[in-house]
């Protein structure tokens, strides 16, 4: 497992070390060229920097071997620390949003023009980290990296927004100055819709619900195909961490021998472990065959 999970946890240093230059770069320009909407980014972008640590702190919980406290080891720690930087998404967009309207409610100067080339730079250092970071998610099976990925997506997106807010405002002069204010908050909406939707994930790994159905499926059919399997009544799958864990209940020949019902139980367990590498193990439990009607 630490192997699966090593792409996520580097994603997430590398990510700790990029937010923590682009927060100060975001506010020392926004401070200087009157731009709210750049500072709100580089706090927010402060916030990551402690999102990305704690999804590196739970892959790195997660990665540890399954002991007597925790006999299916401790891939859940992966699924929280996504729940908790979800969670963290949705504060800081309310946050920013809070501040925004306060700042749109009390006139201000209209924002300097390099505030606007230092939106566009980040836009793009940001949607390039998000690609590599959603790569990182998809190598180590995290759902964690992957809302931390979606961090970067979204400070993409607020600064994009930023920027065209900026953009108004430097255009239209007079009377526009609280144009990047707005953008900040438009932008906030549809944080907060993707921190929910990131949550509901996480609480929906963390409660066991079966990953993919059609998985179920194919594990079902494969199982059924081994000598001496006759049906499989039901698959159940768990997701911990980057692992599955398959419980299947496999029906044999009512007349077959313990010894015997023992091998092609091992050898459902065998098959299905080589099809999908990402079976951490298979618990199956043998049952007489009775014809159907």
């Amino acid at each position: 497992m630490a192997d699966t999970l090593e792409p996520g946890r580097r994603a997430s240093v590398i990510s700790v070390a990029l937010n923590g230059g682009l927060a100060v770069v975001k506010l020392v320009a926004g401070i200087v060229g009157h731009s709210y909407a750049l500072v709100a980014d580089a706090v927010e972008s402060l916030g990551d920097i402690f999102s990305s640590a704690m999804v590196w702190g739970g892959l790195t919980i997660a990665s540890k071997p399954a002991d007597e406290n925790h006999p299916y080891g401790h891939g859940k720690a992966e699924p929280l620390a996504a729940l908790a930087v979800a969670l963290m998404l949705v504060g800081a967009a309310v946050g920013i949003a809070v501040q925004a309207i306060d700042e749109i409610r009390m006139p201000h100067q209209t924002p300097a023009w390099y505030t606007l080339v230092v939106l566009i730079v980040v836009v793009i250092i940001k949607e390039t980290m998000y690609r590599y970071e959603v790569n990182a998610a998809r190598r180590a099976q995290s759902t964690a990296v992957f809302v931390d990925a979606w961090h970067h997506r979204t400070d993409a997106m607020t600064s994009g927004a930023a920027a065209i807010g900026i953009t108004i405002a430097l255009v239209g002069g007079e009377g526009y100055e609280t144009a990047d204010d707005w953008a900040a908050l438009v932008a906030c909406l549809v944080i907060v819709g993707n921190g929910f939707r990131f949550a509901r994930v996480a609480v929906h790994e963390l409660m066991d619900t079966l990953p993919r159905t059609q998985l179920a499926d194919e594990i079902q059919t494969s199982a059924v195909n081994v000598e001496g399997a006759q049906f499989v009544e039901k698959v159940l799958i768990r997701k911990m961490g980057p692992r599955l864990y398959v419980d299947l209940h496999l029906e044999v020949d009512p007349l077959m021998t313990v010894d015997k019902a023992h091998d092609v139980a091992h050898g459902v367990k065998d098959r299905i472990m080589q099809n999908w590498p990402a079976v951490a193990d298979v618990l199956v439990h043998v049952e007489p065959h009775h014809s159907r009607p």
